[in-house]
């Protein structure tokens, strides 16, 4: 359904409002000190997190990125590479944290939707002594530049084997697994079992307003905490919104609704403008589009989205990302779609 002001909003899943049930747990949560582990909302976050995961312990932080940089942060030495797909976000989307804060560099692998191969781990390894040393492995999965694309589990499973037969800790940008989890039907502690740590929204997809979490060994956990006050991350009284984050994470297999809108508008489009999309490649609540194929410059589309009331991001690198989410429906989707040239 449409915003307040009737705009209908695709241009990511981070712009969801908080349900009424969240607001609700928000109003009425216990808190305490999160920063002296006081806060019984967030203790049961964390412990729901971890539990769902398959992992010792779990740390709530503000935002995903946090969460990234926290886990290349202890789970690596200044001067090393991370290796990671050239696409990923904790490289092209979070501001240069990894070189800044951790003084990480990335060794970079080129794959389909965000794969890494076990010959691309091969490779990278084969320099050791010419080049620096790579400490940790990255995937993300579902892998946003691909256009949500999932990298499957045997992919992962292949890939994180060789990785830990060389010595290489492992993180899972799971920003939006649960979305993979809707997709393939893949239980997301197996996901998670192919990493040392996984780190996933709860403000994207699964709707709550703030948030992310790091799952994984106890001990990497605790030292992600002490990291975590050195980024200014402690939140005090942070029951107050993981209350809503603790609604969203039960409410996840909603997802499969924003997957199929995403499919339907998809093939919408493809229908229209056969070169602008293979339908095939949506596969969960993102839809790529060719831009150039729609016959039409930025400034004129732009026109026309906001005389309609509908807000899309900008093409980036020849890429229109439409995202669908909790708050689009189907009479949204029909807006977008009789505003297309």
């Amino acid at each position: 359904m449409p915003f307040p002001d009737g705009t209908a909003d695709f241009r990511s899943d981070t712009v969801t409002r908080p349900t009424s049930e969240m607001i609700q747990a928000m109003a009425s949560a216990p808190v305490g000190d999160d920063v002296y582990s006081d806060d019984p909302t967030v203790n049961l976050l964390e412990e729901e997190s971890a539990a769902v995961t398959g992992k010792e312990a779990a740390i709530y932080v503000p935002t995903g990125t946090m969460g990234n940089q926290l886990s290349i942060m202890a789970q690596t030495h200044p001067g090393e590479e991370v290796l990671a797909h050239e696409g990923s976000h904790v490289r092209s989307i979070e501001a240069g944290a990894p070189q800044a804060l951790s003084g990480v560099g990335f060794r970079t692998v080129i794959g389909d939707g965000g794969r890494i191969e076990p010959e691309d781990v091969e490779r990278a390894m084969s320099m050791s002594g010419f080049f620096p040393r790579i400490g940790l492995m990255v995937w993300e999965n579902t892998h946003n530049l691909s256009g949500g694309r999932v990298i499957p589990l045997d992919v992962m499973e292949k890939t994180s084997g060789v990785a830990r037969a060389h010595g290489l800790k492992i993180h899972v940008d799971g920003a939006r697994i649960f979305n993979a989890v809707a997709a393939s039907g893949v239980p997301v502690d197996r996901y998670a079992a192919v990493s040392d740590t996984i780190q996933f929204c709860f403000s994207k997809g699964l709707g709550a307003p703030v948030g992310s979490i790091v799952c994984g060994p106890a001990d990497l956990i605790s030292e992600i905490r002490y990291l975590r006050k050195r980024l200014g991350g402690g939140m005090r009284q942070a029951g107050v919104i993981a209350a809503a984050a603790r609604v969203a994470l039960a409410g996840r297999d909603r997802l499969v609704e924003d997957h199929a809108l995403a499919r339907q508008l998809g093939a919408a489009i493809a229908e229209q403008f056969p070169d602008a999309i293979d339908p095939s490649l949506v596969e969960t609540n993102m839809v790529r589009v060719q831009f150039a194929a729609l016959g039409m410059e930025w400034p004129e589309m732009k026109a026309r989205l906001d005389g309609a009331g509908i807000k899309v991001n900008p093409p980036l690198g020849g890429g229109w990302r439409i995202v669908t989410h909790r708050d689009v429906d189907a009479s949204d989707a029909d807006r977008l779609l009789s505003i297309l040239p």
